[in-house]
């Protein structure tokens, strides 16, 4: 079975990207640096991170990357994002095509693959209207994402992402210097996630606090005397978050981080609906971190109290934190966390399930 999975990176991802491929010549080399930086590996399957000649994988989205293939393999200078990724496809004579960036790559694009891809599959767990049209399966790990894309007309299917086993070596660290970590977006979509990070950022007068906020492009200008007006109000970070903010991290930065943290917060977006169970939590868990998060419907092994820790209402938030501080039972239900990542949500366990849907 051979599989062709694509993926993509954020914006604010690529600038950390750019430093680290600097001088780095060749598409293999390249994307050995991306793989190797672990940024969303719990969505990648095991072939492709174990290098099976049977997987390939690529950032569909990474100019950098995709042209460095396009000039090894002799296409033109003018060859577009979307024609590079379909001849790596026909390169591969892929069986599979599992796309985990269906809002670039949607339907109009899987018309186009060739005959020898016989299975369709696209992985989306956000909100939106995209054209799946063409794809035989759309896969997430949110119910409601997945009534969402059945009422337009998609087949569905529960799939999950998966503990890196990088995050081992992370969680085995317990002397930890940071009390509570947030590592996030910061925008008009996270008006509760505002909330509660403001309630959190009250224990910073007695722990140590730390906020990697990935801010909306619109914040330092709502920071300035401006953003007291209109709509830049709801991008503007209050007095005690800016206290504790710090530059996002992403990837191995990210992980050396969850090492530093006792307690990491969770805070869904504004968007969500009520499932829960999003990347953080898997990282957060396999880190050895104490996920201390939200409200909603979780997979069944985030257990409250048990492998992680669940607050109702954004004040609840603080509350929670300080007793288990106090009591030192972020590291019991810390480890907890990592051994039901390790158990329950494994790579082998993963691609056996991405199996049987295919």
């Amino acid at each position: 079975m051979r599989i062709f999975q694509n993926s993509g990176i954020s914006t604010s991802y690529r600038a950390r990207l750019t430093g680290l491929t600097e001088g780095v010549r060749g598409f293999e080399r390249q994307r050995e640096v991306f793989l190797n930086d672990r940024y969303g590996a719990s969505h990648i399957l095991l072939p492709a991170l174990a290098g099976s000649p049977e997987a390939f994988f690529t950032n569909g989205d990474d100019e950098s990357l995709q042209r460095a293939w396009a000039i090894e393999n002799g296409l033109g200078e003018d060859a577009s994002l979307a024609d590079i990724l379909l001849a790596q496809i026909e390169h591969h004579r892929s069986d599979i095509f599992y796309n985990l960036d269906p809002f670039r790559y949607d339907g109009s694009f899987v018309r186009r693959l060739p005959g020898h891809v016989k299975r369709k599959i696209a992985w989306r767990a956000a909100p939106g209207r995209i054209d799946f049209s063409g794809y035989d399966l759309v896969v997430c790990n949110f119910p409601s994402m997945r009534r969402l894309w059945e009422e337009q007309g998609a087949k569905t299917a529960h799939f999950f992402p998966a503990h890196d086993p990088e995050l081992d070596a992370v969680a085995a660290n317990r002397s930890r210097d940071v009390d509570v970590l947030f590592f996030g977006g910061y925008s008009r979509h996270h008006q509760r996630r505002r909330q509660i990070l403001e309630t959190v950022a009250r224990l910073s007068d007695r722990r140590k606090v730390v906020f990697h906020l990935d801010l909306s492009r619109y914040t330092p200008l709502a920071e300035t005397p401006l953003g007291w007006f209109g709509p830049l109000r709801a991008v503007r970070r209050p007095r005690l978050i800016r206290a504790v903010s710090a530059p996002p991290v992403f990837g191995r930065a990210m992980y050396a981080e969850l090492g530093r943290a006792k307690v990491v917060v969770n805070a869904s977006i504004d968007m969500a609906g009520p499932d829960r169970g999003n990347m953080r939590c898997f990282e957060t868990m396999g880190a050895g971190a104490l996920l201390i998060s939200d409200g909603g419907n979780y997979p069944a092994p985030m257990r409250n109290g048990e492998t992680m820790v669940v607050y109702d209402q954004p004040q609840e938030a603080s509350k929670a934190i300080e007793r288990r501080l106090e009591d030192g039972s972020w590291d019991r239900i810390g480890w907890a966390g990592n051994r039901v990542m390790r158990e329950e949500y494994s790579k082998k366990h993963q691609f056996e399930r991405f199996v049987q849907l295919v």
